[in-house]
């Protein structure tokens, strides 16, 4: 089985747990997934590849779990590069965090988490922050 984190550290003391659970359960491999903008810095990209090798080093490695760290830097916004990312790497099951957003907060930003909910082709587990 394969399992893709689409992880933000504002969520990972929600995210983490349930995905070690899922993933030792299903005997999965992890992917570590951030998307980047395409306009971001050399520096900012090499501070999240160092931030998701740690997170996979101190929680993945640990626990004795394969897992594999992917920056994306594609041009797309998020929740469409983590849908065709796992579509790419036939991903069996997305987790995801997400929180309350306002109506207006919706209407200007949109949802990645509904995008990557209603399009992508595997389930998709939200977990509340």
């Amino acid at each position: 089985m394969k399992i893709l984190v689409a992880y933000d550290s504002a969520f990972a003391d929600t995210m983490l747990p349930e995905t070690i659970k899922m993933a030792k359960a299903f005997n999965a491999t992890v992917y570590l997934v951030r998307t980047c903008p395409s306009d971001a810095s050399q520096r900012g990209i090499e501070e999240l590849e160092t931030h998701l090798d740690d997170v996979k080093r101190n929680t993945f490695d640990t626990e004795g779990i394969e897992c594999e760290t992917h920056v994306l830097i594609r041009g797309m916004e998020a929740g469409e590069d983590i849908v065709q990312y796992a579509t790419e790497k036939d991903i069996d099951q997305i987790i995801i965090g997400v929180q309350k957003q306002s109506k207006v907060g919706k209407l200007i930003f949109g949802s990645t988490a509904q995008y990557i909910i209603l399009e992508a082709t595997c389930p998709v587990l939200a977990v509340k922050n």
